[in-house]
């Protein structure tokens, strides 16, 4: 979801857009009043050492922050106005247990987001089920404090002692940041229902109006055809997929990456339309790293003319264009990028390399030099060198001989050296001139 929407805001400013895009940090939930409790830790640093991980993931990424990062803890305020008026119109109500809760059935057009009628719904859907609620399918928007809990997951309010519930939250970082309505307001599959319809229902409940004109929700992300989930046992993160394992710790949120593997990642998502299902599957991520290093290559035997500006006439250039115009089809842009590819080997051209590369950064890939890239090793191979790979110092080294070798004319021995490399996935390019360039396969 990161990925998806950090290429929609690229390609909205790059339209010309006036964008200010806004991505709320939940930093108190049960989840994390468990977490606190368990660990011992107070809310900040349970709260602060994961958004400093998902800032980490986000850098490995290449997505660009957002615009503002409110945190829910600095808007608590504002959802007790939200609260206050809800209360006010009759949709909200105080429980016998001292919650506060929304009336669902008072709000005529819940479920107009997701499909759903009242009458399909059912009781205990993702929803607390207790004897203090009118309904079954009212949600909490004030949770009263219990005792167990920590004092910095309390704040006083007309209510008593408590916490906001989730939905509240995101509705008046929101309200407080952007005002009604959004252009385009967006998230998970899983959000539609119910988290968006309740921001939809507190917000319009509330002021009244149109909460976002657009809805845009990302496909679920599957792992070998099946959602993924802690509960199926299936769990992958970001930096178990790209990161250099000797930086992994479970005292510290950031690590060092594999660039040639983050950037895969990258493309892995940025490769299918943000509304299909990506699926996360070893084979897929090795058919990922196998086309983005076919571009790569492409960089390598054509250097790239340098384009300052994009001339949209050209004919691969509208179509990026087209595609990128038609709902954000990055999938027909990245197809751009392999036509440009081809057109640069065939003739050696420049200016269509050039051209690739300029469109390809605009999806936030081919960031880093062709080099770079190529003499990083990567896991997502089928002979995967990464827990092979040697140094550059030692390729260096072998390559020295190799050369002596050659010059020596005990080509027993430098054919000998080369399957060395080869046996780490690294190969070897003779160039004119007596240079030989290498690249892990």
């Amino acid at each position: 979801m990161l990925v998806s929407f950090d290429v929609i805001a690229r390609w909205l400013r790059q339209l010309g857009y006036e964008l200010t895009y806004v991505r709320n940090i939940t930093d108190i939930d049960d989840k994390i009043i468990r977490r606190a409790l368990d660990t011992g830790r107070s809310l900040s640093e349970v709260t602060g050492f994961y958004t400093a991980a998902m800032q980490a993931d986000e850098q490995a990424l290449g997505v660009a922050a957002p615009d503002a990062q409110p945190r829910a803890t600095a808007h608590v305020d504002d959802m007790i106005n939200i609260i206050e008026r809800l209360e006010q119109k009759g949709l909200a109500y105080q429980a016998s247990d001292g919650d506060v809760n929304y009336a669902v059935r008072k709000f005529p057009d819940y479920g107009k987001l997701s499909g759903k009628t009242l009458d399909d719904l059912r009781a205990g859907e993702r929803v607390d089920v207790t004897d203090s609620k009118r309904d079954p399918l009212d949600f909490v928007l004030w949770k009263s404090a219990k005792t167990n809990e920590p004092d910095d997951s309390r704040w006083p309010s007309p209510y008593g002692d408590g916490r906001p519930g989730w939905h509240i939250e995101c509705s008046a970082m929101r309200h407080a940041l952007l005002g009604m309505p959004l252009d385009i307001h967006g998230g998970g599959p899983d959000l539609k229902f119910p988290h968006h319809e309740n921001e939809i229902a507190q917000s319009e409940g509330a002021f009244g109006g149109e909460m976002a004109q657009i809805w845009m929700h990302c496909g679920p992300l599957m792992v070998n055809d099946d959602k993924m989930s802690k509960s199926l046992g299936n769990f992958s993160t970001v930096r178990d997929t790209i990161a250099i394992p000797e930086t992994l710790s479970n005292e510290h949120p950031d690590y060092q990456f594999n660039v040639r593997e983050a950037e895969m990642l990258r493309f892995f998502i940025v490769r299918n339309h943000y509304r299909s299902p990506q699926n996360y599957a070893l084979s897929n991520l090795y058919d990922a790293q196998n086309a983005l290093d076919r571009l790569y290559q492409t960089l390598f035997n054509v250097p790239p003319a340098d384009i300052t500006a994009i001339d949209w006439s050209h004919p691969q250039a509208q179509a990026f264009q087209a595609a990128m115009n038609d709902d954000f089809n990055t999938a027909g842009a990245v197809a751009v990028l392999f036509d440009l590819s081809t057109m640069a080997n065939r003739t050696q051209d420049n200016q269509a390399s050039g051209l690739m590369l300029a469109l390809g950064q605009l999806l936030g890939l081919l960031t880093v030099s062709p080099d770079t890239y190529l003499q990083s090793p990567t896991r997502y191979h089928p002979q995967g060198h990464a827990a092979t790979a040697l140094t550059p110092e030692q390729i260096e080294a072998y390559i020295e001989q190799r050369q002596q070798a050659k010059v020596d004319r005990d080509f027993t021995t430098a054919d000998q050296i080369r399957e060395q490399l080869a046996a780490h996935g690294v190969e070897l390019e003779d160039k004119p001139g007596g240079l030989t360039h290498w690249r892990y396969r």
